[in-house]
């Protein structure tokens, strides 16, 4: 992935100057954002809960990145991911990617799902979106450049069982960024969501079977699942000049799925 931040072509590094954020950025879908928006030339604070270890080695390969570790659902946690970014690399913040999430993998029915288990879907997924949005409407510069992608999720459009307290957490953030992109009129800060269907993570495969897994990838026209580099890319275009007519939208990245 760090291979390709290597290239000092201009027309390669439309990012170059500006820092982002992105949280849940150790493993899966966010590593791989991470590293994309790296190899478009952006500085990067990476942005973790728990894996410091991958955290600590992605920032290694990164040309210009530090590890963070934060718990987004705390309000100073998500203050000090803005906070590094203004220390280590001396500017404030352009672009914030909020791709910290969970997911109950024991996949309960609504009947079944402990409020446990409810109120940590909804503390990490919408109360650690929120903070990040909040923090991200009132730190990122305005006049151009700003950009805020939340990771959502097309089981929103699908409904799948099993799911009811993760789909219900990423409607909620749906919902908050098609609201706050009109807020920001004016600032020519745009706010997006990417709504990945079934990938090919670690977060995905666990609490499923190989049988779970086949019929899923079967189901979507593409025939497979799919993988973080279908998904990076669309959330690397947001963020650059080219991407900000695109504002206050839901864009599913999911080979047909739904």
């Amino acid at each position: 992935m760090a291979a390709a931040a290597a290239s000092s072509h201009p027309a390669a590094q439309p990012l170059a100057g500006r820092v982002a954020i992105v949280t849940g950025a150790s493993r899966g879908i966010g590593r791989g954002i991470a590293a994309h928006l790296s190899a478009l030339g952006a500085s990067l604070v990476l942005g973790y809960a728990s894996s410091s270890a991958e955290a600590d080695a992605l920032a290694a390969e990164l040309p210009r990145a530090v590890a963070v570790k934060a718990d987004v659902s705390d309000e100073t946690g998500v203050r000090s991911l803005f906070d590094a970014a203004e220390c280590a690399f001396g500017a404030g913040v352009h672009i914030v990617v909020a791709n910290a999430g969970v997911i109950d993998d024991k996949y309960p029915s609504l009947a079944d799902t402990s409020t446990a288990d409810f109120d940590r879907t909804i503390a990490v997924n919408v109360r650690g979106a929120f903070l990040c949005l909040r923090e991200a409407a009132n730190r990122l510069p305005r006049g151009g450049g700003g950009r805020i992608v939340a990771i959502t999720s097309s089981v929103v459009g699908s409904l799948p069982t099993g799911y009811s307290a993760y789909t219900a957490s990423k409607a909620a953030v749906e919902a908050m960024v098609r609201t706050m992109a009109r807020e920001l009129k004016g600032t020519r800060i745009t706010a997006n969501c990417v709504a990945p269907g079934p990938v090919a993570t670690d977060m995905f495969f666990a609490g499923k079977n190989e049988e779970w897994v086949r019929r899923t990838a079967e189901i979507n026209p593409m025939e497979r699942l799919g993988e973080i580099g279908d998904v990076a890319p669309v959330v690397g275009f947001l963020c650059t000049d080219a991407g900000e007519w695109i504002n206050g939208q839901v864009i599913r990245v999911n080979g047909g799925y739904v």
